[in-house]
């Protein structure tokens, strides 16, 4: 079994949250795929950018709020 590093995304209204995770390679037909504790933090950055609770998520991801650009013609 192999692991490769990679940032997944997470999108919850004004927020976005780079998530570091491992994908797990291996010669099932799931590869590749996250390991449990991966996919919980996940679910975790998720929950806490749903409540506003922007501390939480940042204690496991990078935090970015999106601004809304305005484009005049």
């Amino acid at each position: 079994m192999s692991k490769r590093h990679r940032v997944k995304y997470v999108h919850e209204g004004k927020y976005v949250a780079e998530v570091d995770v491992e994908l797990l390679e291996d010669e099932t037909e799931w590869s590749p795929y996250l390991s449990v504790e991966d996919a919980y933090k996940l679910d975790d950055v998720r929950d806490a950018l749903k409540r506003g609770d922007i501390a939480v998520a940042a204690k496991l991801a990078r935090v970015f709020s999106l601004q809304p650009v305005a484009v005049s013609q």
